[in-house]
């Protein structure tokens, strides 16, 4: 009989806020904007939607599907922040989604060897463990940009904060810690 090892609670939590939480409210942002919206840039320094969701798909590849997953890594950072051409909402839905689709499948797979095993993405040497942890973070934080920039620009309360009490379903709840 083979006994089915429980993934790492780390790598269980950094599944739930990729797949669960952050990309659900990504993909609310995206159908909230116009292709105009997805595009526009407050100024040069920042970037707009599309430009983080890119970013973030590329991350979560290169970290995640290349780094702890062994697929070759094709990543082209600079044209993630560099792209100007409208690329439609399905296509950026699809990727992202099919990005974070295969890096869930790819973390819950993980060894515990392959955790503490020291891996080289980007520039850096960290544990599976580190990586994953480093995704989530990331992705959260782009996420925020995201909800902010699509307030700004739609004047929209997006509905994503539910306080202790309130039974609405809004997407991507956070567990009650």
């Amino acid at each position: 009989m083979t006994q089915t090892l429980q993934p790492h609670p780390t790598i269980v939590q950094a599944e739930h806020v990729l797949n669960e939480v952050y990309l659900p409210r990504i993909l609310r942002c995206l159908e909230e904007l116009s292709l105009e919206q997805i595009w526009w840039r407050p100024n040069e320094a920042s970037n707009s939607v599309g430009n983080l969701m890119l970013h973030l798909e590329g991350n979560v590849r290169q970290w995640i599907i290349s780094g702890l997953g062994g697929a070759p890594d094709l990543r082209q950072r600079d044209q993630e922040f560099s792209e100007r051409r409208p690329m439609h909402r399905q296509a950026l839905r699809n990727r992202l989604q099919k990005t974070v689709g295969e890096a869930c499948r790819i973390l819950h797979q993980l060894s515990a060897e392959n955790l503490e095993r020291v891996h080289a993405i980007q520039k850096y040497r960290v544990t599976g463990l580190e990586a994953a942890f480093h995704v989530a973070e990331h992705f959260s934080h782009h996420a925020g940009q995201i909800i902010l920039l699509t307030k700004m620009v739609t004047g929209k309360d997006l509905k994503f904060t539910q306080l202790p009490g309130e039974k609405r379903n809004r997407p991507g709840k956070l567990p009650a810690w």
